[in-house]
Formats: C-alpha cells, sequence, structure tokens
C-alpha cells in the first residue's frame, strides 16, 4: 500500500534576488538578467553529487512554495494570462495554491563549484524567491523535456513586452554608483518591469499608483503612466 503521509526534506535554498512575490515573473527564463544561486545543505554538500551537470545547459528544479504554504489550496484559480478573471482548474494552471505546494522551474545552468566547504550552483532566468526550499535537481532534457507540436492551452504563447522603461536622473546616478558590485541591475530592473507585473485586474485600469519592490538589497521605486514605466529611485535599504 502507499504511503498516506510522505517527508520531504530541502537539499537546499535559492539565493534570488526576489525579496517579494511581486515582480517575479511568472515563468522560467522570461528575464535573462535573473541570475541567483542554489547552496547545498552542509548534510549534501558534497562535489560529487553534481559531477557531470556541466554537460547540461538547463536544470529542473523541484521547490517548495513556502510563501503560500500556508494559505491551502483551491479547486479552481485565476490565471494572470486570462487577466485574473477567468477560473480553471487549479490542475490546469501553475498557481501556488496546490494541496501539494510544490513546484517546478527549468532554470539556465551557469556553474557549480565549492567554496569553503559549501556547494553553489549558479543559474540564469531564476524565477523564484530568496531563499525558497530546493527538494531535489534534475538535469533538463531536451528530446524528452522539449515537445514541440505540444498545445499550450490560454498560455500558448511567450507573454509579450508591454512598457517602455525610462530611469530618472536619481535613478540613473543610482545605478552608476552600484555597478560594479551589480552590473546587471539595470537590465534586470528593464526586463522584469516591461513584462508590467502589475496584478493582471489593475492594468486595465487608470493607474496612478506609485509601486515599490526589494530587489537584492534595493528598494526600488516606480510608477506606470499609459505604456510607459518610470523608475524614480533605486534605494540600497
Amino acid at each position: 500500500m502507499a504511503p498516506q503521509n510522505i517527508s520531504l526534506r530541502p537539499i537546499g535554498y535559492v539565493n534570488s534576488p526576489y525579496k517579494q512575490k511581486f515582480v517575479v515573473p511568472r515563468q522560467a527564463n522570461l528575464v535573462s538578467a535573473s541570475l541567483g544561486s542554489i547552496e547545498l545543505n552542509q548534510e549534501y554538500a558534497d562535489i560529487n553529487s553534481l559531477r557531470g551537470m556541466e554537460q547540461f545547459s538547463h536544470l529542473w528544479i523541484i521547490f517548495f512554495l513556502h510563501a503560500t504554504a500556508e494559505k491551502g489550496w483551491s479547486p479552481t484559480v485565476q490565471p494572470p494570462r486570462l487577466g485574473g478573471k477567468k477560473r480553471v482548474g487549479v490542475f490546469s494552471s501553475r498557481a501556488p495554491y496546490r494541496p501539494n505546494p510544490i513546484g517546478i522551474s527549468a532554470v539556465e545552468y551557469i556553474e557549480h563549484y565549492e567554496s569553503n566547504g559549501r556547494v553553489i550552483i549558479k543559474v540564469g532566468g531564476l524565477d523564484l524567491l530568496d531563499a525558497t526550499p530546493v527538494l531535489d535537481l534534475k538535469p533538463y532534457i531536451p528530446y524528452a523535456d522539449s515537445i514541440p507540436n505540444a498545445s499550450g492551452g490560454y498560455a500558448a504563447e511567450k507573454p509579450q513586452s508591454k512598457l517602455v522603461i525610462v530611469f530618472s536622473r536619481k535613478a540613473e546616478e543610482e545605478l552608476i554608483a552600484n555597478k560594479v558590485n551589480y552590473p546587471n541591475l539595470k537590465e534586470l530592473i528593464v526586463q522584469l518591469l516591461t513584462l508590467d507585473p502589475r496584478p493582471a485586474w489593475r492594468i486595465k485600469s487608470q493607474d496612478n499608483k506609485q509601486y515599490g519592490v526589494t530587489l537584492y538589497d534595493f528598494n526600488i521605486k516606480f510608477s506606470i503612466e499609459g505604456k510607459q514605466t518610470t523608475v524614480i529611485s533605486i534605494r540600497a535599504e
């Protein structure tokens, strides 16, 4: 008989620029400038466990949806791709409100290394919150994992850039001041905001709100008017 309860232990945790759910890309690889890493827990920090990983360009991350796990699950959800108003079954979506709060993400593999007893895997195209528990890693295998003629339903097409991004003089100065330590910060901000991170229900409404989001250790303030997003400030926290 199959077990009624299953206990899983994280093998590691994600280091990500995203400190909150707002602006996290809705799928992996939508934002190429989104760089992060996975650090294996000490009990699994054996570099031999990653032997051969460099042969693969991408990895599957199986992770625990820790930020929403306590909210429970719902049999139907409202996907952003449908404007946040139409409902589909939770198993016909990638929504986080699931009976078992587990997610999957195919990310770019960059490199892995060992440093002072720590084992780190650097990845790109990340779509996960900082401190996300990682349950497993598997290589992405193109012939098996990519199905060219597959149907994508209501999410068949890749989201298109919706907004033009401009930076205030103050924001540009702050980018220059932090360029050495955060060389891809501007590119990350542009790629994230051009996809319009607002809730789907707000996008079509008149928007006079100023938004804020934390990326890395910066508080980013921006506003949206029509098709233009203005990055107002980038302040170190």
